[in-house]
């Protein structure tokens, strides 16, 4: 008998009981929030669409601002966690001429896969899909409605970039625990700071060698889809290039969060990003400190010739980049190699060397690293300089 699967099942089965008995609960005494709709940046080619979201209870969550207290923080990064999910909730989904219906499962998310009706044109790598409340089990107000973005890669991009995020854009400290929690818990998408360079470095990709700023970028995260709202704006904030946020669902069913590893999620949506654009190459971007390096490796072991370049930023710890730096010399071939930096800079030289960006954006990223460290004064004050 596999009692891990059999425990795993059984909290499964509590969970589900204990979120039904409480939406139940909810209902009668009518304590619900206001509903939303909270859809998630998506991917998809010309010929299929591919639309996730989940509909949710409406915490009633602020802009974040550099002046949020300590207090204000925490209490935000509670309220995600403490999401209240609509299940059975039918939602209308709008695109070009069509019109389809899609319910919410019991953890309140939806998904949907479409075809386009007419030829779509990629002036835009992003495409619009409308999504309105049809119906709940909980009172909601007419007139629910959102835009979902789905990204189409156009003919002519370059390559396409995937990147982590956690220690790869932005400082969490995964490797420990109490830093890592004092950093996600206790700041918002302000006050949380980007890594030397990072911006200007990704720009500079996404503009690529055609100068028509069209390179797609995705963003591969082991976070749980209750952070989605904090890193957009997190991206947004700074200036990163926008793309589809692939995070994991924190809950207890298999294939989810308790039982998927890091490697296992991050591959299989590296690998669905790779066998979606048959015919575009990628870089990949990540840290030293979980399993990014052996995951990259894997990648390109399975996918040969698909991968242009890997960088992968060193945590400083010894036996972190020690791993790291193994790997990266078994992967090594004529046409790979996979970089141990410290800052997108050294990224960016070698990039600019194999021809994936114009060597004349190398001033600007370094300019904004050293912004970013601090060696120079801050971007605000540097704006007001010029």
């Amino acid at each position: 008998m596999n009692w891990k699967k059999l425990f795993k099942d059984s909290v499964s089965n509590i969970e589900e009981q204990f979120d039904d008995i409480t939406f139940k609960l909810r209902r009668r005494l009518k304590l619900n929030d206001p509903v939303q709709i909270v859809p998630y940046r998506s991917y998809g080619t010309t010929n299929r669409l591919y639309l996730k979201g989940r509909v949710l209870e409406d915490k009633l969550l602020k802009s974040a601002s550099d002046k949020d207290t300590i207090f204000t923080n925490l209490l935000n990064m509670y309220k995600r966690f403490e999401s209240d999910e609509v299940p059975g909730a039918l939602l209308k989904v709008s695109f070009q001429d069509q019109t389809h219906q899609v319910i919410t499962d019991e953890e309140g998310y939806f998904l949907l896969n479409l075809a386009p009706s007419q030829v779509l044109h990629l002036d835009d790598i992003w495409h619009n899909i409308e999504i309105e409340l049809e119906h709940a089990p909980i009172p909601f107000e007419t007139n629910i409605k959102t835009s979902a973005e789905v990204l189409i890669p156009p003919f002519d991009a370059e390559y396409g970039i995937i990147s982590d995020i956690d220690d790869t854009i932005v400082e969490t400290s995964a490797t420990n625990a109490l830093r890592m929690a004092r950093t996600v818990f206790l700041n918002n998408a302000r006050t949380r700071l980007p890594f030397a360079g990072v911006s200007e470095f990704y720009k500079s990709l996404q503009l690529g060698r055609n100068g028509k700023r069209n390179n797609p970028f995705f963003y591969v995260s082991s976070s749980p889809w209750n952070l989605y709202d904090l890193l957009k704006d997190y991206l947004d904030l700074n200036e990163i290039p926008a793309g589809p946020l692939l995070l994991r669902d924190f809950g207890l069913e298999e294939n989810k969060f308790i039982s998927s590893g890091h490697m296992g999620h991050k591959f299989k949506e590296i690998e669905n990003i790779l066998l979606t654009y048959p015919h575009l190459n990628f870089v990949l971007i990540g840290d030293s400190g979980q399993e990014d390096p052996t995951i990259y490796q894997e990648v390109a072991k399975q996918y040969p010739g698909r991968v242009l370049a890997i960088y992968i930023r060193d945590v400083q710890l010894a036996h972190r980049e020690k791993i790291a730096l193994e790997i990266a010399e078994k992967t090594r071939t004529e046409d790979l190699e996979m970089l141990i930096i410290d800052n997108a800079a050294q990224a960016a030289e070698h990039a600019a060397k194999i021809g994936l960006i114009y060597t004349e954006a190398l001033p600007a990223i370094e300019t904004e690293k050293e912004l970013d460290k601090g060696t120079l004064p801050g971007k605000e004050e540097a704006s007001l300089l010029e």
